[in-house]
């Protein structure tokens, strides 16, 4: 499909608009996919009453609170307690009892936004009795969803939406356990952090950070293009033990990346990998 001039103009700023961050900020999103980075620069657009991307590309390299709100828009931050509450009892019920037996069990969680889904595999952990012997790597883009997340206060708003799924990821106690409300807010026990390592990381531009026996990495891998999923496979491929896990996204897979034959299917339906070469 032929395109129009003005797509054409659009592609080159958006082209120069991610260049100029990348060399200015630092920040590499010209691999992410061209739908999704269309969608928030319109958005920015739009928030700061600017009439084209060149003028959003020369308001970022002049003004780093604009280049803050743009980075804010391409960090998604869509999460909850024991999202898809099946994928956590496929964790819990496949996953675990597989590696229960190893003296340390490491957990990478990429993505992990706010710390919502890191709490829930804490508590996964402790009820099947692993949690001491874990260590949870959680690792987002976001400094700032860094920073929210080692506090473990969340909005009481969401609690019973978390309940119902904290249980239909085969929750064992009361979820009421795992918090203190106060006013508006609950926050969640300190040792549900006590084996938790928060930091920030760039599975574009940054290294692995150890080996592990499961890494989730779940909605992330859709904004990005082929050869950047090729080339962030490969850094998870490298950070994952043989025989280690990877949980995927629904909309995510394997086999028609460069690796896809190098794990076995091992829960098709919540898209767990098991590594076996």
């Amino acid at each position: 499909m032929v395109k129009s001039p003005i797509e054409e103009i659009e592609k080159i700023e958006l082209d120069l608009l991610l260049d100029a961050i990348y060399r200015c900020y630092g920040y590499d999103f010209r691999g992410y996919a061209l739908p999704f980075i269309q969608r928030r620069v319109h958005h920015r657009l739009r928030n700061e009453k600017l009439p084209s991307i060149s003028a959003l590309q020369e308001k970022i390299l002049h003004d780093p609170t604009v280049m803050q709100n743009l980075f804010c828009d391409f960090s998604i931050n869509v999460t909850e307690m024991f999202r898809d509450p099946s994928f956590f009892k496929a964790l819990r019920t496949k996953v675990l009892p597989k590696i229960k037996d190893k003296s340390t069990i490491r957990i990478w969680h990429i993505g992990s936004s706010t710390g919502e889904e890191v709490y829930s595999m804490s508590i996964l952990l402790h009820e099947e009795g692993l949690y001491e012997k874990a260590k949870i790597y959680a690792t987002d883009i976001n400094e700032e969803n860094i920073k929210k997340a080692k506090k473990g206060v969340f909005s009481i708003d969401g609690m019973q939406q978390y309940t119902q799924n904290y249980f239909e990821a085969g929750g064992k106690r009361s979820f009421s356990e795992y918090y203190k409300a106060i006013g508006e807010q609950v926050i969640f026990r300190p040792y549900l952090q006590t084996n938790v390592i928060f930091a920030q990381h760039n599975l574009v531009t940054d290294h692995s950070i150890n080996e592990f026996d499961i890494i989730i990495c779940r909605n992330v891998l859709i904004y990005f293009n082929k050869e950047l999923q090729n080339k962030v496979h490969q850094l998870l491929y490298e950070s994952l033990c043989l025989e280690g896990y990877i949980g995927l996204g629904k909309r995510e897979g394997i086999k028609f990346t460069s690796y896809g034959n190098r794990y076995e299917e091992f829960d098709a339906t919540e898209k767990l990998y098991r590594k076996y070469r």
